[in-house]
């Protein structure tokens, strides 16, 4: 299992995404700077990511990854499509209930579909960070069941980063503890006792749409641009 941190199992909310980036930035302000790469998963893990990436001096990305649902029970992951198209598929759960080829590459086809619209709007204004031997962090607004962000560490994983890191502001600990077995290093915030949706762990919650995701990788564009040397005439 990574090395896994759990801060605090409070039930007290969070002031909102912005201040949870700054708690987990704190956590992880150990890591080293260079060839560190923040990646939010859309859309309110992305406000997340940009306070982290901030505050860490790190580059910032949104992570496009889908999860391939299971037939009946949409809610658990069988594995994951990347932006890529490539696929992750959890052998065990596959076998174990009989999932057929013809379903998976039909449900690839659906998830990838809407991966590359997103893409299309979110590309033009932040190209891809290539993530291989980097030091990558993945984080969101908070995990319910898991899945998501299960399907977002696996698509991550194929690229071969140096390091792999989780930055989880609240969820379940069973959850938590799960994934914690997929990254190199698990930090979250909070694992309430008692559980029932990501938004009761925030003050402010506001829904976050396509407008705003592309707002703070145009802010992430021009912070990146502002960062590179001028070279002498």
């Amino acid at each position: 299992m990574a090395k896994l941190r759990i801060i605090s199992h409070s039930s007290e909310p969070f002031r909102d995404r912005q201040e949870v980036g700054q708690l987990l930035a704190w956590e992880l302000r150990n890591l080293p700077g260079r060839n560190l790469v923040v990646l939010g998963i859309p859309r309110g893990g992305i406000v997340v990511a940009q306070e982290l990436a901030q505050t860490l001096d790190a580059e910032l990305d949104i992570v496009l990854a889908h999860k391939l649902r299971t037939p009946g029970h949409p809610e658990l992951a069988i594995g994951s499509v990347a932006e890529s198209g490539k696929i992750f598929l959890n052998e065990e759960v596959v076998t174990g209930l009989g999932i057929s080829q013809h379903y998976i590459e039909e449900e690839r086809k659906t998830q990838l579909a809407e991966i590359k619209r997103r893409a299309r709007l979110i590309r033009r204004m932040r190209p891809r960070v290539l993530l291989k031997g980097k030091i990558v962090i993945i984080t969101d607004d908070g995990v319910a069941t898991g899945a998501t962000t299960q399907a977002a560490i696996w698509a991550v994983r194929q690229e071969r980063p140096a390091l792999l890191v989780a930055a989880i502001p609240v969820g379940p600990e069973d959850v938590v503890r799960r994934l914690a077995e997929d990254v190199d290093e698990m930090v979250c915030l909070r694992t309430p006792r008692f559980f029932s949706a990501v938004g009761q762990f925030y003050s402010r919650f506001e829904p976050v749409d396509d407008a705003d995701v592309l707002t703070i990788l145009m802010e992430e564009q021009k912070r990146q641009l502002s960062n590179v040397p001028v070279k002498p005439k």
